[in-house]
């Protein structure tokens, strides 16, 4: 599933071509592209054709594009982008058809830009598009990287702030993690504590602190939940320097480029590899439904 350096790529690809673009088509090739939309306060297509739209935020996983507001006063809207394991945003010319897995077709309208097509595709068909209501941030701050506005769309406003938000609080993230009792990965995949960071990510940060997954969270001393929230901080940003991490053919930017981060990873995949740090095998351990990567000697419950 894309993280956070993933979705910033995207959101960073966007922001040129959307801001101040004019939506002029809204085709809706597969239903099973808007499982998010709510219909009962109507139609995407409807909703979004002939709106103008602001600029492209980010919080976590999660995207939107901010639309400017009805003259009637009404609650402010945002097209909300969630990529789920495989969603692709892609810019394209307007007459190039859409592909075999294409769910939504927007057509645009750049003062500057001219017209340009943005395709959602999608082949597992778990990412969806919806036009949601912003809400109020609960601190005041904005919504998320790539905007001002201290909005954010209602189907977020649980999720928190990720590490590379501005207005993140880590002393409050830092008071919330002690309090926990789980174990430290769960606690960083756990989105209404810390967003963006997902499997991949985990694995690094600990790695890099060398804390074992299984690491109860009341144990962490404060100075090494520090240097961890500082571990996942850093990791974040290399990912994000080299355009997100490609496995396959599932993550790309907008473009349809893939990142680079893959060959950057000194623990996620690198079971039976020795350990760059120590040399000791690496080991993979079945976790969530999912794996854990680490080195058995580097990470030890403590």
């Amino acid at each position: 599933m894309p993280e956070l350096p993933e979705v910033e790529v995207v959101r960073a690809g966007l922001e040129p071509a959307v801001t101040s673009a004019t939506i002029s088509s809204v085709e809706v090739l597969d239903e099973r592209g808007i499982t998010r939309h709510d219909r009962s306060i109507g139609e995407l297509s409807a909703m979004l054709t002939g709106r103008r739209m602001l600029g492209a935020a980010r919080r976590g996983k999660f995207l939107w594009l901010p639309i400017a507001g009805d003259s009637d006063a009404s609650a402010p809207k945002a097209l909300l982008i969630h990529l789920g394991m495989s969603g692709q945003v892609l810019l394209r010319e307007a007459g190039e058809p859409a592909g075999r897995h294409a769910r939504v077709r927007l057509v645009l309208e750049h003062p500057q830009h001219g017209e340009l097509a943005v395709h959602f595709v999608d082949q597992r068909t778990f990412g969806s598009l919806a036009v949601d209501t912003l809400v109020p941030t609960i601190d005041g701050a904005a919504g998320g990287l790539g905007t001002d506005l201290s909005l954010v769309p209602s189907q977020v406003a649980h999720i928190a702030r990720d590490p590379l938000d501005p207005a993140f609080d880590d002393k409050g993230f830092l008071r919330a993690l002690g309090m926990r009792r789980t174990t430290v990965k769960r606690a960083l995949l756990d989105q209404t504590l810390i967003s963006g960071v997902g499997n991949i990510y985990a694995d690094e940060a600990l790695w890099a602190a060398r804390v074992h997954y299984e690491q109860p969270t009341q144990t962490l001393s404060r100075r090494k939940a520090r240097e961890l929230l500082s571990e996942v901080r850093l990791v974040l940003q290399k990912a994000l320097a080299e355009g997100g991490t490609s496995f396959d053919a599932q993550y790309v930017n907008v473009n349809g480029a893939s990142g680079y981060f893959a060959h950057s990873l000194n623990a996620y995949g690198r079971q039976g590899m020795p350990c760059a740090r120590c040399g000791t095998t690496m080991v993979r351990a079945s976790f969530m439904n999912r794996s854990s990567h680490f080195c058995p000697h580097c990470q030890r419950v403590r």
